[in-house]
């Protein structure tokens, strides 16, 4: 199998119009670490991002970076840190569930819109996303966006792209706008509260104008006691009168403590990252999203028909679920859930020969398959992006 590994953006038009005009079915890669997520790829030869590893611009003034897709997440995140600035949506790192090695990349954080638990206040990656480059199906570099807010180029593809898990294009640099660090993290935990009254808590901190970061809910039943957590963020004297103020507010849910930052640090990346559902290993994961209000009726619903852990993360808008098998009859008992509540399902984790024999992703309505068939028509002809990776007919 050949493995191409092109070191700017015009070789990536080279070997694609080469495999274009073969067919050869690509399967795209930056460092590999989330291989073991979505539908196994059909494809003949690799094409990876390994050698573009650039950034291309920095500019801590003007709050933008751009980079090739190959540039390190970590190396990214360090060098916003030496200018006290950060990624807003907090990308999470799917290497502990996934149990893979190797650094993830910023072009990857762009295919597949990862966020965490700051998407509640701040959006998705996708919502940072200001501009990107990529080589279509027919080997055309193309642009969309720029490096700036206010921005009008036409159709914009940044929304379309990001996300599309690398089957539309291959991404050539991706540029996304960064903020100031918060030079202070506290959060607040309130214990023992069922997963209702804990959801009740988290809205009334949500709705409230104290610009929660992040709100969280670690039920019982992934170890502990319960912990139901709500952060805040920014200069010290804003966070001490915004703790002040959630702490007066929830008091009809109990008594609230301060965590020590180091300890509400741990928690946060914790969720981000969804370690407290890691083991055991061969347990299935799904990623569910509903709405808040929702969130405990759908987990509690699952729970009545197959052994569950969970937690849940945006308010209760996310849910993060583990379940011993992810089978036919598994999914269709977690989707059956989803669908009388309102919301969607991804399969994050499970074995090889299931990710080819269940869905991964929920299967879209016919209008908005219609419209996924036209893009990837329109953009990748000849099908040799990511085969399959999100869709059988795709």
């Amino acid at each position: 199998m050949t493995r191409y590994t092109p070191t700017s953006e015009a070789d990536v038009c080279e070997i694609v119009r080469e495999a274009s005009a073969r067919r050869t079915q690509l399967a795209i890669q930056g460092s590999g670490t989330k291989r073991a997520f979505g539908r196994p790829a059909q494809f003949d030869s690799i094409l990876s991002s390994s050698q573009m590893t650039r950034v291309t611009l920095y500019e801590p003034a003007e709050f933008v970076i751009s980079a090739e897709p190959g540039a390190s997440l970590s190396e990214i995140v360090r060098l916003l840190a030496e200018h006290r600035q950060e990624l807003a949506f907090e990308p999470l790192d799917y290497r502990p569930l996934l149990g893979c090695d190797g650094e993830p990349t910023i072009g990857a954080v762009a295919a597949m819109n990862l966020s965490g638990p700051r998407r509640i206040a701040c959006g998705a990656a996708r919502d940072s996303s200001l501009g990107l480059r990529f080589v279509n199906g027919r080997g055309e570099a193309i642009k969309s966006g720029g490096r700036v807010m206010k921005n009008v180029t036409g159709l914009d593809l940044v929304k379309i792209m990001v996300g599309a898990y690398a089957t539309l294009g291959f991404l050539t640099e991706v540029t996304f706008k960064v903020v100031p660090s918060a030079p202070r993290c506290a959060t607040l935990c309130l214990a023992d509260l069922s997963d209702q009254t804990a959801i009740a808590a988290l809205s009334a901190a949500l709705g409230a104008p104290y610009d929660v970061s992040g709100a969280a809910h670690l039920p019982a039943v992934v170890g502990g006691g319960a912990r139901t957590l709500v952060r805040v963020e920014g200069f010290p004297e804003s966070v001490e009168y915004r703790l002040g103020e959630l702490l007066s507010l929830l008091k009809r849910f109990g008594a609230a403590e301060v965590l020590a930052d180091d300890t509400g640090r741990g928690l946060w990346q914790a969720i981000r990252d969804a370690t407290v559902l890691a083991e055991p290993r061969d347990a299935a994961i799904w990623r569910i999203s509903t709405a808040p209000s929702k969130g405990p009726d759908v987990a509690a619903r699952i729970a009545r028909a197959v052994e569950a852990g969970w937690f849940f993360d945006w308010g209760g808008g996310l849910i993060w679920l583990a379940c011993p098998t992810a089978d036919s009859a598994g999914a269709a008992t977690i989707r059956g859930a989803i669908r009388k509540a309102g919301g969607h399902a991804t399969l994050v984790r499970t074995p090889e020969e299931v990710r080819a024999a269940v869905d991964i992703f929920d299967l879209p309505v016919e209008a908005v398959a219609r419209l996924q068939a036209g893009l990837k028509t329109s953009l990748d002809p000849a099908g040799i992006f990511n085969p399959g990776r999100m869709f059988p007919e795709l």
